[in-house]
């Protein structure tokens, strides 16, 4: 099961963070630091895999990759293979790349939904749904569309006199 996902800069600020286990706010941002110290402490040239037993307990993995001033962290248990996850980071951040044309820190701090909606259309709940970049952009378009009819929708006038007529 995926326990987390954390995307954050080089500076160490988090610019997006989701957790599929509860773990009280407090908690969290000491983890996001930890996770941070950790990945800041390591060599480019080292495995992109961290044992994470100390900052989210027994069985936690960690998989990184840094795509330039981006880190997208995975934190999950040993039920996930470490290279399936890795390879999930790479369909998340093609994803991202469709969606945006090279995504960037700001793409991801100015369009946190649209993130959102992505990384959920991948995984829910802390279990992968989806392994296909292009299925997971024919989600998110598909609910681009409905997010723009009901937008339309809600903006029609009921009547001019304000009330419903029959």
């Amino acid at each position: 099961m995926i326990k987390a996902v954390l995307i954050m800069n080089t500076q160490g600020k988090p610019r997006l963070t989701k957790f599929y286990e509860f773990l009280p706010v407090e908690r969290q941002q000491e983890a996001i630091h930890n996770v941070f110290a950790v990945l800041c402490s390591r060599p480019e040239h080292v495995s992109n895999f961290v044992n994470a037993e100390s900052i989210f307990g027994p069985d936690a993995r960690l998989v990184y990759k840094h795509f330039a001033t981006l880190y997208f962290v995975f934190i999950f248990d040993s039920s996930e293979n470490e290279l399936a996850i890795l390879d999930l980071i790479q369909v998340f951040v093609e994803t991202l790349d469709k969606c945006f044309r090279n995504v960037c820190e700001l793409d991801v701090v100015f369009n946190y939904s649209k993130i959102h909606t992505i990384l959920d259309e991948i995984i829910f709940g802390g279990q992968v749904l989806e392994t296909s970049s292009a299925e997971v952009m024919k989600a998110v378009e598909e609910i681009s569309k409905l997010e723009a009819a009901s937008n339309a929708i809600n903006l029609v006038p009921k009547s001019v006199s304000g009330w419903r007529t029959r």
